[in-house]
């Protein structure tokens, strides 16, 4: 391995573990000033961790020739970019949060169905999470149009 290829690993790293530290202080933040808001931001976190770890699993199945799983990878990195987005701005009480939110539950919704017809551990968990987060968003998104908290 030549210099290059250990800066590159390294920077590789320090970006992973970047990004965890921020997942972890946005879920425990103690903020929020309602359950909807607070019951979103948790399963959109949860939901993306979980995404991520069944989108490697489909990634090593994809390796070992089981083209089954291409659709399910890709909709798992997908659904962690939305859920990621939606708790990001629902940490910092975006205005743009409600809309996030419904974006988020289409994409939950779509990778909890493609999930579902894998039959394994790893899928059935994700497809939990999904299903979790896409309710928990369409209720924040509800109740972002039920309540004008923010100006727009």
């Amino acid at each position: 391995m030549d210099r290059r290829d250990m800066l590159t690993l390294l920077g590789a790293g320090a970006v992973g573990l970047s990004a965890l530290a921020g997942r972890e202080a946005r879920a425990q933040h103690p903020h929020h000033h309602d359950k909807a808001h607070g019951d979103c931001l948790a399963a959109c976190t949860k939901c993306a961790e979980v995404c991520n770890e069944t989108f490697h699993y489909c990634l090593c199945h994809l390796k070992d020739g089981h083209k089954e799983h291409a659709r399910a990878a890709a909709l798992t990195n997908d659904c962690q970019d939305f859920c990621d987005l939606a708790a990001d701005l629902l940490a910092r009480e975006s205005d743009m949060m409600g809309h996030a939110c419904s974006a988020c539950a289409e994409v939950c919704r779509a990778c909890a169905a493609e999930c579902k017809e894998h039959d394994d551990p790893q899928t059935r968990e994700c497809y939990e999470a999904c299903a979790a987060c896409e309710q928990a968003c369409r209720a924040m998104a509800a109740h972002m149009k039920d309540h004008q908290h923010h100006a727009e």
